[in-house]
């Protein structure tokens, strides 16, 4: 369902990330304008349109306190549009946040704290997309097994939200949009 407040419509060119990857997917940065109307500067599931044809995605955080979006293939072919053409997105917030895959590295760590995975279950959707977004941004996979057992750690304390972590990335400029081709 679409809340209504959040509508925005806009152009946007499509831009090609700097990838070592076979994988071709473009992206876009979202006007700051449609970017503030949305709930929250962390990431988060919208609704929208490219060219017309539907879609529901994850928008990133691009620590400028707006987001960026990744077009795949499919979703270019259906819109009929590829890299470097503007195209037209009409985009909005969902009324109800879908929940978010668990990594399986750490799914089964929560089953193997009972604990933790009891306080899982009784957080909310965006707390779960946090604790999922702080776990997969670690650069390095000494660091995402130590924020695993973190994580667990803490969930099994009680702790409900994530501490010390901005999910919009614009206090410790931990995230950022790719970098496009010119």
């Amino acid at each position: 369902m679409i809340k209504a407040e959040t509508l925005s419509k806009f152009q946007a060119k499509l831009l090609q990330p700097i990838s070592d990857h076979e994988d071709l997917w473009a992206f876009i940065v979202l006007p700051k304008e449609a970017s503030a109307k949305l709930s929250r500067r962390g990431r988060l599931n919208i609704g929208g349109t490219i060219n017309g044809h539907e879609f529901t995605l994850l928008l990133e955080p691009d620590g400028q306190k707006s987001h960026w979006l990744k077009i795949n293939k499919q979703l270019m072919k259906g819109a009929k549009t590829t890299f470097g053409e503007l195209a037209d997105f009409e985009i909005w917030g969902l009324e109800d946040e879908p929940e978010p895959e668990i990594p399986s590295d750490f799914l089964k760590s929560l089953k193997a704290f009972p604990e933790a995975e009891q306080t899982w279950n009784n957080t909310t959707t965006i707390a779960r997309i946090d604790w999922i977004h702080w776990i997969t941004s670690a650069k390095q996979a000494k660091t995402r097994t130590k924020r695993i057992h973190d994580a667990c750690d803490m969930l099994s304390s009680g702790k409900k939200r994530v501490c010390c972590f901005d999910p919009s990335g614009f206090y410790s400029k931990a995230f950022k949009a790719p970098e496009a081709i010119n």
